[in-house]
């Protein structure tokens, strides 16, 4: 039996969209204390074995402290270094609850819980406290989401392992709900029209300061869609969109190449097939570039 479950917009769309909230809460603490980094890779959440989690963030009296969306105990779990835990249920009934309770949660325990209360990347966003429609979460469409993540992350490692020049780690972008890692060419782009919905265009220049090709799993989130894998390149090359790769096609609409989930999931060998995927569009994106691949690429040291 295949370890790549089934996920469907029809399913899994209301506990998707809580999600992707809920992780742009947790996400906007970070942004909110802790100093800001290079391409803000500080604040995007980390995959672990039980869901999505922020970097340790400081707080007083020396402490630190992190939450996680964890999908094992469907929660978000705090955790504080002087020992002190607690969790907060994901079913909430809305996300104005969910921000109240996250709030009060943060505030028992004297840690930082001010933030921006407006949705990222949304369009229309209403604010999380005002935002009091019922919002149904679903175990086992969360469940199956994190095994999803498991699977596909020993892929996106390899991927990543295979590159010696400056990239990103494999993380999740709360913002736009995806599981990305990035390459860059080491030069300078120009600088990037922004644009983006509730994400200042300060923010995006940043991000895309320097040629990058990026691979990724959007999942929807917020906007109801069938999740996919993608793969684009900025500033985009001419001849790009039409190159030849192993699977998947470009789409117009999201500016990359795309490879729906579902496709990898029925494929005799997924983990093969996404790699070629990854592999082939980031081969047409570098070569029609001209990035300078001998000095940027390795091979994978194995384990």
């Amino acid at each position: 039996m295949s370890n790549w479950p089934e996920l469907s917009v029809e399913r899994d769309h209301e506990t998707l969209a809580v999600l992707h909230l809920a992780a742009q809460m947790i996400g906007k603490i970070r942004v909110a204390h802790a100093p800001w980094m290079n391409h803000g890779w500080h604040v995007a959440l980390q995959p672990n074995a039980r869901g999505l989690g922020i970097l340790p963030t400081a707080a007083s009296g020396g402490r630190t402290f992190t939450l996680t969306l964890d999908l094992c105990r469907h929660a978000i779990v705090l955790w504080i270094s002087d020992g002190g835990r607690e969790e907060l249920p994901l079913n909430a009934g809305s996300i104005a609850a969910l921000h109240r309770r996250l709030i009060e949660m943060l505030d028992r325990h004297d840690l930082p819980s001010s933030f921006n209360g407006r949705p990222s990347e949304v369009p229309d966003a209403i604010p999380f406290a005002e935002d009091k429609a019922r919002r149904d979460y679903d175990r086992d469409s969360a469940e199956r989401f994190r095994a999803a993540l498991a699977a596909m992350l020993p892929v996106f490692a390899r991927f990543r392992a295979g590159f010696a020049g400056k990239a990103s780690p494999v993380h999740f972008w709360w913002g736009s709900f995806d599981l990305a890692v990035s390459r860059f060419s080491g030069r300078l782009a120009p600088p990037h029209p922004g644009g983006i919905p509730g994400l200042p265009d300060r923010i995006t220049r940043e991000a895309y300061s320097h040629e990058v090709s990026s691979a990724g799993f959007w999942a929807g989130g917020v906007t109801a869609a069938e999740p996919f894998f993608y793969s684009y390149v900025y500033p985009e090359a001419d001849c790009f969109r039409t190159a030849k790769i192993a699977h998947g096609n470009y789409d117009e609409t999201y500016g990359e190449f795309v490879l729906p989930y579902a496709e990898v999931r029925s494929s005799d060998e997924p983990e093969r097939m996404l790699m070629e995927f990854f592999q082939s569009t980031y081969d047409a994106a570098a070569d029609l570039a001209q990035w300078d691949r001998t000095s940027l690429e390795r091979e994978p040291v194995a384990p």
